[in-house]
């Protein structure tokens, strides 16, 4: 069973799950039953953080294209562009052990493609959620319902990864926003 965070709420993975090495991050969706003109394309994304909260080098935001980590710790699976298929329908898997030294937080998003031009939110898409979990035993360590919480958004920030005094913690962000991709790559990008 999932620990349950409200925003802000943070876990310390040493403690709550000490033989975590391989972190997942899900994405899914089901596409909506009403008619906007355009499927439903929800996509998982992660910037990976320096200590002066940028990226160090364009490689080091990981998405539909561009889904491997420099480093090799972390692997975007790939870009489903309908959120057909039971389960997760995008996932970012994660090596604790790879992530290189100057990379100290790793801030997971999911977004609406193109969301002003096909006039879509997270309220039109049907089964959305978003969860972190250990990809060796599957157990869920984190789930956000996006319907319910960010209906009128195309953009959340789920959730932090972070190391502190040897430990890597995840903090439950679940701030969502209407800039799309584009917003979070203005904020992270130097």
């Amino acid at each position: 069973m999932a620990i349950s965070l409200n925003k802000g709420g943070r876990i310390d993975l040493g403690k709550e799950a000490p033989s975590l090495k391989n972190v997942g991050f899900g994405l899914g969706w089901d596409e909506n039953d009403s008619d906007t003109g355009a499927e439903f394309d929800l996509d998982a994304s992660v910037f990976m953080l320096a200590s002066n909260e940028k990226i160090p080098t364009d490689n080091h935001f990981i998405f539909y294209n561009n889904l491997t980590s420099p480093d090799g710790s972390v692997e975007h699976t790939g870009d489903n562009l309908t959120g057909d298929g039971d389960g997760d329908d995008e996932t970012i898997n994660v090596d604790l052990d790879k992530i290189e030294e100057r990379v100290e937080e790793l801030v997971f998003v999911v977004t609406v493609h193109d969301a002003d031009v096909r006039n879509q939110n997270f309220g039109q898409v049907r089964n959305a959620y978003i969860r972190l979990y250990d990809l060796a035993t599957n157990h869920e360590i984190a789930q956000y319902d996006l319907e319910e919480d960010f209906s009128t958004e195309t953009a959340i920030e789920f959730g932090r990864l972070y190391k502190k005094s040897g430990s890597w913690r995840f903090k439950a962000v679940g701030a969502g926003f209407n800039a799309g991709l584009q917003g979070f790559v203005d904020k992270f990008v130097g």
